[in-house]
């Protein structure tokens, strides 16, 4: 080879790593990957093809030897017992003939027993046992180091912090943690409405929310487990992966729902294949299919290179994406008044759906994705759940596109339209805007805000379309004789409404105020808000200088709140609501001195027979105070199922333990 091609293929190595290391960050660290997997195998692949040719250019620190690493820096640094590594992965069925021949030959004239299993698309986690108690949860990290994340898995359901029957000594139990689909796609829906950029796909949604340093929105977030792997394990604990995975399943962890068993090409190939519809119905996402050799003892045999494993490989399915037309681009008006841009699209079938419409999110997504009406585009589901926009066919453009902006008034009232600086969603401030108006309803109906029974989305989608209900006081002068001609409205159930309703009045201020939707503030803020202010006249004649002084309200939410109140269709809703009788003050839910709580400060944790909320609420009704983290302040720990480090910290400082059954006594005897 001549020294003029030998530079060339030096420079493109330089640059193929800088550029592997670039995609490396952003998709572990950021989680904002700015390609496709397949395209980022791509470049991996033709490094590796290079790093062949010129074994004098091969270093050891080079992204083909070595894990992608997912620290952040925001979090403690621990070492794993045994590394976390990779998967070898392929889109070609060839390959996957070629890594079955290579573990034939690396286990000369022995039965081999294969198993296909889906490939999760999460974030990789370690978690570490002692006994059979959960004391470290790591992210995969470098591979020999991940960032702990403990105190953020123990919020995740479903994850054993205790299991029976386990073995003592330690053990590394491995698997995914990720974001449920339809979960993902509520989560994206909320940021929308809140104008955050919204999660490319669940796994960036996963990581995101994993590595956030509040765990309390971690537990909001509604994250998943399923695991199938191990690192350090009792020699004794089983004999192969399917066994292994069996006993997982019978302490109590998620497993895979499907395992299948392979002892030829043919059958795997057939899995493999199979497995590329089936995968659809998972409440996860999958990205592929992994061929395991079943005997551990066999793995180990076969052994490893620096990054992968020789006994396992992952064959990917390329995301199915397909070519349509964008017809147009229309605004939907969500429950906050951010207006989200959605295209039209000539309908067409993308994994195993038709899809018509798709969210486009923001003005600036079409700007960088540089989007026209008329334009040919690609279609992908995010997360098989969501359609999405993924790309634009400019070979295909005649000249007759027309490119888009938003609209200066709210295409449902005519008012009009603003977009706070730093924000990207443009918003409607018209809290009595149509469209806006089912949202609002419901959301001040639901049981976190004025706890309505009996006015959910069916009943407020009834009262919407029949014209009974234009607004939110509207509920308030709803009649029996109105309601009676409504489907499946009899006269005790419009009795049982009316009454919910009318009980709904003598709601504490915080829940009222939850409940109108103040942008950026939610359930917490608002009781923090009303206990401070104690009326809704004082709240409203604050500054934004007085707001930014209360605990968790900064300038963003302070000037959110004080705009809102300045609205003049605020001040008429407002007082028509007085008119009707609701309460604006915090008198309900403030106990009178010398409750029989009065002067503790309670936290809770682990899984309780009742809502938490209702829970805390008993407290405060007592005179308690609750609050979300153990301190020296703290009196008592209230503590249920699964309980997690609260526990430890609150016995490392001496903190009176109880448990349900002693709460319950207590608060009756407080009855």
């Amino acid at each position: 080879m001549t020294d003029s091609s030998s530079a060339s293929s030096k420079e493109r190595i330089i640059r193929l790593r800088q550029e592997i290391e670039r995609h490396n960050r952003l998709y572990y660290q950021e989680a904002a990957p700015e390609i496709s997997d397949q395209d980022f195998d791509a470049l991996l692949a033709e490094l590796g093809a290079l790093e062949a040719l010129h074994p004098e250019l091969v270093d050891a620190d080079s992204p083909t030897r070595r894990v992608g690493s997912d620290v952040s820096g925001g979090f403690a640094t621990v070492r794993h017992l045994v590394p976390m590594q990779s998967l070898e992965n392929t889109y070609s069925e060839g390959e996957v003939r070629e890594f079955v021949a290579r573990v034939l030959k690396g286990l000369p004239g022995e039965n081999v027993r294969f198993t296909i299993e889906p490939k999760v698309d999460g974030v990789a986690i370690s978690l570490l046992y002692e006994s059979g108690r959960l004391v470290r949860a790591a992210t995969r990290g470098d591979g020999q180091t991940g960032e702990e994340v403990t105190r953020n898995v123990l919020t995740i359901a479903g994850i054993p912090g205790q299991v029976e029957g386990f073995p003592g000594g330690i053990m590394e139990i491995r698997g995914e943690i990720y974001l449920p689909k339809q979960q993902f796609a509520r989560l994206n829906e909320a940021r929308d409405e809140e104008g955050l950029p919204a999660f490319a796909n669940p796994r960036n949604a996963a990581a995101g929310s994993l590595k956030h340093l509040d765990a309390r929105v971690v537990a909001e977030r509604g994250l998943r487990g399923i695991f199938y792997g191990f690192g350090a394990l009792p020699a004794d604990f089983a004999r192969s992966g399917d066994e292994f995975i069996r006993r997982l399943q019978n302490s109590g962890f998620p497993v895979p729902e499907h395992c299948q068993p392979a002892s030829s090409m043919e059958e795997i190939l057939a899995a493999i294949r199979a497995w590329d519809s089936g995968r659809h119905g998972l409440e996860y996402e999958t990205d592929g299919a992994v061929v395991k050799v079943d005997s551990l003892s066999q793995r180990a045999r076969l052994g490893s290179t620096s990054k992968a494993p020789r006994w396992a490989m992952a064959f990917k399915y390329p995301p199915e994406r397909v070519t349509t037309r964008l017809v147009g681009i229309t605004i939907q008006v969500g429950r906050t008044g951010v207006l989200t841009p959605v295209a039209e699209l000539e309908p067409v079938s993308v994994s195993g759906s038709r899809v018509g419409r798709a969210t486009l999110h923001n003005e600036e997504e079409i700007h960088r994705k540089d989007l026209r009406v008329g334009d040919h585009v690609e279609i992908e589901k995010a997360g098989e759940v969501i359609p999405a926009v993924v790309g634009v066919v400019t070979g295909r453009r005649d000249g007759s596109e027309r490119p888009f902006a938003m609209p200066a008034a709210c295409p449902s009232c005519g008012g009009p339209v603003s977009r706070e600086e730093g924000q990207v969603a443009y918003r409607c401030a018209n809290p009595s805007c149509p469209a806006q108006l089912l949202r609002r309803l419901g959301h001040f109906a639901s049981r976190g805000a004025m706890d309505i029974e009996g006015l959910g989305e069916r009943m407020v989608t009834q009262l919407v379309e029949s014209g009974l209900v234009h607004s939110i006081p509207d509920l308030y002068r709803l009649r029996p004789e109105g309601l009676v001609a409504l489907e499946r409205m009899g006269e005790k159930s419009t009795t049982n409404l009316l009454e919910a309703i009318e009980s709904s009045k003598r709601r504490p201020l915080w829940r009222l105020l939850f409940g109108l939707g103040v942008l950026h503030v939610g359930a917490v803020a608002a009781r923090n808000l009303a206990a401070h202010f104690q009326t809704l006249d004082r709240l409203a004649a604050a500054t934004e200088a007085e707001l930014t002084t209360l605990p968790d309200v900064g300038d963003i939410m302070a000037h959110s709140i004080h705009q809102w109140f300045q609205h003049p269709q605020v001040h008429a809703l407002l007082n028509e609501l007085r008119a009707l009788g609701l309460n604006l003050e915090e008198t309900e839910i403030t106990p009178p001195p010398g409750g029989p709580l009065d002067g503790t400060t309670w936290v809770l944790t682990g899984t309780l027979s009742i809502p938490r909320e209702e829970a805390a609420e008993r407290i405060r009704l007592a005179g308690g105070k609750v609050s979300s983290s153990v301190s020296k302040k703290t009196t008592y720990l209230l503590v249920g199922a699964d309980a997690g480090s609260k526990l430890e910290k609150a016995q490392a400082l001496e903190v009176a333990i109880v448990d349900e059954s002693s709460f319950r006594r207590m608060i009756e005897e407080i009855n």
